[in-house]
């Protein structure tokens, strides 16, 4: 099964800083990814993504912590997640739409990458 590739998690204390990343099943096509998270018994939410017009959206529950960004080949995306909380603690998911392959629009979930706050 084609997917995403996420890495990055871990355990830190809060207040402090993780950087996930996230590199789509194929080198040669590009993606607009998108990061969502779910914690144990709740449903999977949006976190942060960038979109077709170069825009990026955020949570509210993350904006002015979490930064997305993409590398120029668009195959990869970066979550640099600062100040965190123990209630960022989740499973974070990458979802890469395809944009140059076929077939376009699909999208390509990762296993996903523990990320765990403590207080």
């Amino acid at each position: 099964q084609v997917q995403s590739v996420e890495s990055g998690g871990g355990s830190v204390q809060a207040g402090g800083s993780l950087r996930l990343a996230c590199v789509g099943p194929r080198a040669d096509c590009e993606y607009y990814m998108n990061w969502y998270r779910q914690a144990p018994g709740k449903e999977r939410e949006f976190v942060s993504g960038m979109f077709k017009d170069g825009s990026k959206r955020y949570a509210d529950s993350v904006k002015g912590r979490f930064t997305i960004s993409q590398d120029n080949a668009k195959n990869s995306s970066f979550l640099q997640m600062n100040s965190l909380k123990p209630e960022d603690t989740a499973m974070y998911y990458c979802e890469a739409i395809s944009v140059t392959c076929r077939p376009r629009g699909e999208s390509y979930w990762g296993q996903g990458t523990q990320v765990t706050v403590s207080s």
